[in-house]
């Protein structure tokens, strides 16, 4: 039976399954090697992935995940008094979330590979400009959620910054492998336009980042795409087969 791995978290999980995903990209590499199943829910934050952990984890099932990424936090840092309030999660309560999640997952299994991911960095202005042009086509959103929509920022690259900070001292405190793709980002110059289509969600590119990194750490923990194996696997296969495609030919 081949392991499973489960992509757990908000909007960015959800579209990493498109062109050019991390998630698309994983398919790819452990292609009959591997399930990888999307668990992804857009507009999520930790405190709302609470509900769905012992839907998606049973503690009872027979079949845990061999591999689990958790990737939240870009809602959590919703500003409050900004058009996204509702999202917000205080910074003590998402590392209690984070805490909470990382615990549940270990008693399904206690071989199971948990890793976390950063939120990513954010680019105010991008945000301002994706805000202007949701405006433009749906003007009723402006009544909606006032001025502040376009004026202001529903968040901030320092804040994003926080709670990845916190996200990292999770990980720490949890023994387990973390992505700083809040820092891994901002390494590369005017990563901004590189890494970000809306100033939050991840471009081709910023995909590349986040499915170069998670590989790191499985290759580490000898989750490795090994094709040189599989095609000995697959020759004993056919050498087994063989004589019955030629009896039943």
């Amino acid at each position: 039976m081949r392991p499973q791995f489960v992509l757990f978290g908000d909007s960015i999980t959800a579209r990493s399954f498109g062109d050019g995903g991390w998630g698309a990209s994983l398919v790819q590499r452990y292609s009959r090697k591997a399930d990888v199943v999307l668990r992804g829910y857009g507009g999520y934050n930790t405190r709302w992935a609470l509900f769905l952990l012992p839907h998606i984890f049973p503690l009872e099932s027979l079949k845990q995940p061999s591999v689990v990424t958790v990737f939240f936090g870009a809602n959590d840092a919703a500003l409050l008094g900004r058009s996204n309030e509702r999202q917000h999660v205080p910074l003590t309560e998402y590392m209690a979330n984070l805490h909470q999640i990382i615990t549940h997952l270990k008693k399904c299994s206690s071989s199971m590979l948990i890793m976390l991911i950063t939120p990513p960095p954010v680019d105010e202005k991008g945000r301002k400009q994706y805000a202007r042009s949701l405006v433009l086509a749906h003007p009723r959103l402006l009544a909606t959620y006032g001025e502040n929509a376009v004026d202001l920022p529903e968040r901030t690259n320092e804040v994003a910054g926080a709670y990845a900070k916190s996200c990292l001292e999770v990980a720490s405190e949890a023994s387990i492998p973390v992505v700083d793709l809040w820092s891994r980002m901002q390494e590369t110059p005017e990563w901004q336009h590189k890494y970000l289509s809306d100033g939050l969600h991840l471009t081709p590119d910023g995909n590349a980042i986040v499915f170069e990194e998670v590989l790191k750490i499985l290759n580490a923990r000898a989750y490795m795409a090994n094709s040189k194996k599989e095609f000995i696997d697959c020759q004993r296969l056919l050498c087994i087969l063989q004589p019955l495609l030629l009896v039943h030919g």
